[in-house]
């Protein structure tokens, strides 16, 4: 960092009582724009005032059981069921168009009989939940009002960490409250609010009540829909979350156009690069998303992807993990053509994915409660059983198709390397197991030092477990 530009840090943050240095250019430049920290204090109000009046109030009710009330409680048991009761929440949410549609957390507004929204200037009007998408925490509510101001949609992958940022809402209902800080992170995932995840990270301050409300940079542009805390207290310890604007924006758009969210698929399931299957797949690096299964006739089968391909790149960005992967290509538009850098086998290949619309959610299997003889070595004390017709039928697979861990041996390799009771396994070190006896023959002739590669289907998800003997 350049002397100018730790000082230009420094003026801003107004550590220094007054000073004028460059903030482009060469340090000590005699023509270059300067900012004072009368500038940038300037900056800070003229965005709080640009947006605070496209940012709203929501209050909704929900009608819950009173699980306080039983019949033995009640009278000559008056209420077979306990009564309901109204629950009453609090969020915020932005207004994007001058004719009412507000964006706002699904949370905010789930469930709601009666959702009221509060305007800036105090007016209030009922309000209309259009559609709801809980796997990306975004909702859209519409109001009956015309000439609203508007929030000016930004370009979140534009951001870096350490870009200032506002954020905007009505925390604990004290209403128009503005704070201020910086981006903490980006692509914030496995955070456990939503199934699809991409958050921005910052510390400025968000608290109950700022759920739905708007995260804007320095220019005033919605970058973000402010969505959840991580905080040991339930308040604000500067470790917050938003859905980025492009994220939240496209799901609206398509929640307003259809009612739901139309979604890009890779027509495969994937999982996370570890240490050690990163060593077992040859890669360079601890990251991409492995195939663990393709789908018949699908996005990835017809690209060429394999099972065991490991997606390093898409459209020339990297590929950190399953989880990003997910992201880009649910972000993708339906038939839309990207280029898929892989790993198979240790060698590059490039692939061309023409992207299919994601399948309507189906209800997941339960776990299955059977599994076969042991063997020894890496696969020491687990105890594994044929697919029988009837939990084949149970748990959506072909029979004879994959045998099923029933029993695992407390502290045995397999437990610590995160086997469980109920995984199917498919294959043994990229060999197709259609049965106990197949298994056997796969499983015999291993050392106690080798390493058993198991494909597991675990309640309908695919994944590799790596067991390595000792």
């Amino acid at each position: 960092m350049t002397i100018g530009r730790l000082m230009q840090w420094v003026c801003a943050l107004g550590v220094v009582g007054s000073c004028v240095v460059p903030i482009s250019g060469q340090a000590g430049s005699q023509h270059a724009p300067a900012v004072t920290t009368h500038d940038f204090q300037s900056q800070i109000k003229a965005t709080a005032n640009k947006v605070i009046p496209a940012v709203v109030s929501i209050a909704s009710t929900v009608m819950v059981r009173d699980q306080a009330f039983s019949d033995d409680a009640l009278p000559f048991g008056l209420f077979k069921e306990p009564p309901t009761r109204r629950q009453y929440g609090q969020g915020s949410g932005v207004i994007v168009s001058p004719d009412g549609y507000i964006i706002t957390n699904n949370h905010v507004v789930a469930d709601a009989v009666d959702v009221e929204v509060i305007l800036a200037d105090r007016r209030q009007f009922k309000g209309k939940v259009v559609a709801t998408d809980p796997k990306t925490d975004v909702a859209v509510v519409k109001i009956q009002a015309s000439n609203l101001p508007t929030a000016t949609w930004g370009n979140s992958s534009h951001l870096a960490v350490g870009d200032f940022v506002l954020a905007i809402g009505n925390p604990l209902g004290l209403s128009r409250t503005v704070t201020f800080g910086i981006v903490s992170a980006v692509g914030r995932a496995d955070v456990g609010v939503a199934d699809l995840e991409d958050f921005i990270q910052t510390d400025a301050p968000i608290n109950p009540g700022n759920s739905g409300g708007a995260l804007v940079n320095i220019r005033g542009e919605l970058v973000g829909i402010n969505t959840a805390i991580a905080s040991p207290t339930g308040g604000s310890v500067g470790v917050g979350f938003a859905i980025p604007s492009n994220m939240a924006r496209a799901a609206m758009q398509s929640l307003i156009k259809t009612g739901r969210v139309v979604r890009g698929f890779l027509g495969a399931s994937t999982q996370d690069v570890s240490p050690h299957l990163g060593k077992i797949f040859h890669l360079p690096d601890v990251k991409g998303a492995i195939v663990t299964d393709v789908q018949a006739k699908g996005s990835a089968e017809r690209a060429g992807l394999k099972r065991g391909d490991v997606v390093v790149r898409f459209d020339g960005q990297d590929i950190m993990d399953s989880g990003q992967l997910r992201n880009v290509v649910a972000q993708s538009l339906v038939g839309s053509k990207h280029r898929l850098d892989l790993v198979r086998e240790g060698k590059q290949y490039q692939a061309d994915l023409i992207i299919q619309e994601a399948p309507r959610e189906r209800a997941k299997k339960s776990q299955a409660a059977a599994s076969t003889a042991s063997t020894v070595h890496p696969l020491a004390g687990v105890v594994f059983d044929d697919v029988t017709p009837p939990l084949a039928r149970q748990m959506d697979l072909p029979v004879n198709n994959g045998v099923v861990v029933t029993d695992i041996e407390e502290g045995s390799l397999a437990e610590a390397s995160g086997l469980q009771p109920g995984d199917v396994v498919l294959e043994l070190n990229r060999q197709h197991v259609a049965s106990f006896s197949i298994l056997q023959r796969l499983a015999d002739p291993l050392k106690p030092s080798d390493l058993a590669l198991l494909l597991v289907n675990r309640q309908g998800n695919v994944m590799y477990v790596p067991i390595q003997g000792e």
